[in-house]
């Protein structure tokens, strides 16, 4: 195997440190545009700059290029859900990016391939699901950046946070959550041939159950919502979901059936877990319990902390039921010692 800008190591400890397979190629920044510039439209050229830029740089190189279009593109258009419209699509990129990148420099492994294949899934579950909401809808934008807007009031002041959380952080964190990714890229190049056992099947499979797991949680808050929308409109319940909803259901306003009745956000929990996981399966492999690759994690998670927080403040000012079903429900995980609310069974009147 020819010589790869990636380090030589002697230890699984070294794989997972920031000084050694990331701080020494820092220096490629500088040198990327010029190289890419030389390289032109050719093919080849192009391939060979590819290759000999270490991956973890070109990925920090190409999100830092689109954190500054989605800052640009949010203040041109007053639209702040630019990140969110790629938040579906980034992560799932790097990870194949990292796994064709090795193959390419000829660093096959049974791991990288079921890590892009899992991202891919992961990806199109999630981008299928903004979609359906209307998110790529020519001027759709969250309800929520409305509301932060209006609590920040300072136009200046917001483009500031614009630039530095919504573009900047969310960017680099869509890059961070895909660190143990990189890892396991170093850890083949020095291992070599990988045995990809039994703990390694039970890692992958987990993290496909999390991805169905926000599949049907997705599932059925849509259906829910695309009910209500119908009985709100016709006051009547639709024949699909005659045996699922009763009025009373509907008139509440927000869904405690089915995942929602163990947990106020099921599919968000999934989420966290999903790369939550992935990050333990690079700690189980490496034998090391913290590095910086869970930088990404640490801040996937307080950013769904402080999402959810926001999403469930306005959800207690629309719907008087809320604080009840908050009481009863955990916000992430059951609470085993209160008996969820059953939703009740459709009277016959309801037709």
């Amino acid at each position: 195997m020819a010589s790869l800008p990636l380090p030589r190591l002697e230890s699984l400890v070294d794989y997972t440190s920031f000084d050694l397979t990331v701080r020494p190629y820092l220096s490629q920044l500088p040198w990327l545009p010029d190289s890419l510039y030389e390289a032109g439209r050719d093919v080849y050229s192009l391939q060979a700059v590819y290759l000999a830029t270490n991956p973890m740089v070109s990925a920090l190189a190409f999100g830092g290029v689109l954190a500054a279009i989605f800052f640009l593109a949010a203040e041109i258009n007053r639209n702040y859900s630019q990140v969110d419209r790629f938040w579906s699509i980034l992560p799932a990129l790097y990870n194949v990016h990292f796994a064709v990148w090795a193959r390419l420099s000829g660093i096959q492994t049974h791991t990288l391939d079921t890590i892009a294949a899992i991202s891919v899934l992961w990806s199109i579950r999630l981008t299928f699901n903004y979609w359906r909401k209307g998110g790529y809808s020519i001027g759709s934008e969250d309800y929520r950046w409305q509301i932060v807007r209006s609590k920040v009031g300072n136009a200046f002041v917001f483009a500031i946070f614009n630039l530095g959380f919504i573009a900047l952080a969310q960017s680099l964190l869509l890059l961070l959550i895909t660190a143990p990714t990189y890892i396991f890229v170093v850890a083949a190049y020095n291992q070599g041939p990988e045995t990809f056992g039994l703990p390694d099947v039970a890692f992958s499979r987990a993290i496909f159950f999390f991805i169905l797991i926000e599949f049907f949680a997705d599932g059925q808050q849509w259906n829910f919502q695309t009910a209500k929308q119908e009985y709100q409109t016709s006051a009547r319940i639709s024949e699909p979901y005659k045996d699922q909803y009763s009025a009373e259901d509907l008139e509440r306003g927000f869904v405690v059936s089915g995942l929602w009745s163990w947990s106020r956000h099921p599919n968000f929990v999934a989420e966290q877990a999903v790369w939550l996981t992935m990050y333990i399966w690079a700690c189980y492999r490496t034998e090391t319990y913290y590095s910086w690759a869970g930088l990404g994690v640490l801040g996937y998670l307080a950013i769904f902390q402080g999402s959810t927080r926001l999403t469930e403040g306005i959800s207690a000012s629309k719907y008087p039921e809320y604080a009840d079903y908050q009481a009863r429900v955990g916000r992430f995980l059951p609470r085993f010692s209160v008996k969820a609310k059953k939703t009740k069974k459709p009277s016959k009147k309801n037709n």
